[in-house]
């Protein structure tokens, strides 16, 4: 089965740093705002999901999570949860590691596509 979010290693080395200080951790894709549209990391629990977003999947045992709109745009794309060197989103857990959380992504194969697991409605 395809996947709609995996992440590099340096994600995953990062995602990991971030759960020995931090314990359990989600992700939700920020659609704009103050920090634009920027994979943002919490606590597990800090961001209230509601009907209106989606969890597309798992990256390293996290959820990923986006509002519904913005997963409209994005369904036929497959996004990569990557880390780079920079100053990430202002409420992001990373902001003070001198990393940032970045997505990078691509449009699906035809056989990708007919793959694909459903999303799971939040809330």
């Amino acid at each position: 089965m395809a996947s709609r979010v995996t992440a590099t290693e340096a994600a995953v080395n990062l995602i990991n740093t971030l759960k020995a200080q931090h314990g359990d951790l989600m992700f939700h894709q920020s659609g704009g705002c103050c920090d634009g549209s920027a994979p943002m990391c919490y606590p597990a629990g800090e961001f209230y999901l509601g009907s209106s977003d989606v969890k597309i999947g798992e990256v390293a045992g996290v959820p990923f999570h986006m509002s519904v709109s913005q997963f409209q745009y994005w369904e036929h794309t497959h996004l990569t949860l990557d880390a780079i060197t920079g100053t990430g989103g202002q409420f992001s857990l990373e902001r003070p590691t001198g990393l940032r959380f970045i997505i990078r992504s691509r449009l699906y194969s035809d056989e990708e596509w007919q793959h694909l697991p459903p999303v799971e409605i939040c809330g």
